[in-house]
C-alpha cells in the first residue's frame, strides 16, 4: 500500500469469476484521491494496456466490508463461509456480470488510508468547486 500527497493506492490479486464459471487471477489496484473525496477506483487487469477501471462510492466499499451493500452496477459483500478472508464485489454492465474476490484485509487497510486522508464527513471540504466549474465551462485558469 502506498500513500502520496492526497493519494492512497493498494495493489493485490483479484480472482474474477464470470457466469460461465471461468475464474482467473488478475492484477488489481484500488486508488483513492483526496481531490475526488467521495470515490474510489478499482482497476482490473495489467497496469499497462487494457485495464478496466470502475469508479464507485468510497462509502459503498466501506459499508460492504461490514455487510452487503449496493444495488445496480456495483454490489459489495463481506466474507462468507466458503471464503472467509475475501471481500466480494459484483460488477455489472451491459456486457455482463463478474464476481471479484479480493483479500479483505488489504481492502480494509486501503480504506484506513483513504479515511486518514479524508475522514468521513469532511469530504465536502476537499472538493474543488471552482476548478470543476472552470473545467465544465472549458476555460483555463
Amino acid at each position: 500500500m502506498e500513500q502520496h500527497l492526497g493519494t492512497a493506492t493498494c495493489h493485490m490479486t483479484a480472482h474474477v469469476s464470470t457466469p460461465a464459471g471461468l475464474t482467473s487471477p488478475l492484477p488489481a489496484e484500488f486508488l483513492y484521491q483526496a481531490g475526488d473525496p467521495y470515490a474510489v477506483q478499482l482497476s482490473l487487469g495489467p497496469s499497462t494496456g487494457s485495464a478496466r477501471v470502475w469508479t464507485f462510492a468510497r462509502d459503498l466499499l466501506a459499508e460492504g466490508v461490514e455487510r452487503p451493500a449496493g444495488a445496480g452496477d456495483v454490489r459489495v459483500a463481506p466474507r462468507c463461509r466458503h471464503h472467509p478472508y475475501s471481500l466480494r464485489i459484483v460488477l455489472s454492465n451491459r456486457d455482463g456480470t463478474a464476481l471479484i474476490e479480493l483479500p479483505a484485509e488489504k481492502v480494509a487497510g486501503f480504506l484506513r488510508q483513504a479515511f486518514s486522508l479524508v475522514p468521513p464527513g469532511t469530504e465536502s471540504r476537499h472538493l474543488n468547486i471552482d476548478g470543476t466549474i472552470t473545467a465544465l465551462m472549458g476555460r483555463s485558469r
